[in-house]
């Protein structure tokens, strides 16, 4: 499992970079180092903006949605479209997400990656996302990830329970 992991990482890593390379030449940009993860990616926001702007391919949504504990079924409600036209833009060669699902992509790119920070895994994160939180109105956390403001709801909460911060 954890040879799995590293070679997870590696694979998300050289996509990163490659990308990254191509934002910063189309922006004119000197943003980053060239050995950027992806954790340092998702960290960077003047490159999120800028990744936003020029949209995000199908080959790196691929690779974050196999970090998430997300099913095809559910980042199809997440980004507003049925589950067949995310099936067919898998078929496009080079496809590119348009700024406002890229920017979707990687709100829940930065939610996971800190759910299994303090998670330890994927799985424990999930079964919290599904289950009612008493400091979200008793709503489940993963109905609140279908918008930015809910989504910025479970960071708080995330960050709160990170740090021992119980109410």
């Amino acid at each position: 499992m954890t040879k799995l992991v590293a070679n997870s990482d590696v694979k998300i890593d050289k996509a990163v970079r490659m990308y990254v390379s191509k934002v910063e030449k189309e922006a004119d940009l000197s943003l980053v180092d060239k050995d950027i993860t992806y954790k340092k990616f998702l960290s960077n926001r003047m490159l999120i903006v800028h990744s936003i702007r020029r949209g995000l391919p199908y080959e790196i949504y691929d690779l974050i949605k196999e970090r998430t504990p997300f099913n095809e079924e559910d980042w199809a409600q997440f980004l507003g479209v049925s589950l067949r036209t995310l099936q067919r833009n898998k078929s496009k060669k080079d496809f590119v997400f348009d700024p406002i699902p890229t920017e979707k992509i990687l709100e829940l790119a930065e939610v996971t990656a800190l759910g299994k920070e303090v998670f330890d895994s994927k799985e424990q994160f999930y079964l919290w996302l599904n289950t009612p939180n008493f400091a979200l109105g008793n709503l489940q956390p993963f109905e609140l990830l279908k918008d930015s403001y809910g989504k910025e709801m479970v960071m708080n909460e995330l960050n709160k329970i990170q740090y021992g911060i119980f109410v």
